[in-house]
């Protein structure tokens, strides 16, 4: 039983590099293939579809800064409390990465139809890292209460 918890640990250590890769992966996915899209049906901005579609990349940043954060010696003792941050953070790093790749897509629909609401449609993008924000942050701070930093 003691190894079974020992491996939550670990696995929430490193969740929300790997699962926060994941939703960029998907998000950037999602928002390229848009941009791609309108680059073949506008003769100019391709520069502006590339750097909308690259902004779920930074959920894996966030997952990397709370991986190094939790990145401890695990023991039963905190096991528990490294799996509910790790896991949840990334769970909210996935969610937050692909519905942020929707709204770029949909922000590069728009911008290509009027580019003249370029900035505007990126609002809903920008609000979704937001809340990956909070996660990230609130991550770091209950982090600080795992017994077994600074080791």
């Amino acid at each position: 039983m003691n190894e079974f918890v020992l491996a939550l640990g670990w696995s929430g250590i490193y969740a929300p590099m790997a699962i926060g890769a994941i939703g960029s992966a998907i998000g950037c996915g999602i928002a390229g293939q848009a941009g791609i899209g309108a680059m073949l049906e506008t003769e100019s901005g391709y520069g502006r579809y590339i750097g909308i579609s690259a902004f779920p990349s930074t959920f894996v940043i966030y997952g990397i800064v709370v991986m190094f954060t939790l990145d401890r010696t695990v023991t039963p003792e905190n096991a528990g409390g490294l799996f509910g941050i790790g896991v949840f953070a990334a769970a909210a790093f996935l969610y937050c990465g692909i519905w942020q790749g929707r709204a770029c897509a949909s922000a590069i629909n728009a911008a290509k139809e009027k580019p003249e609401i370029f900035g505007l449609s990126l609002a809903p993008a920008a609000i979704i890292e937001g809340f990956a924000v909070f996660a990230f942050v609130f991550a770091l701070v209950i982090s600080a209460g795992i017994p077994g930093a600074g080791q």
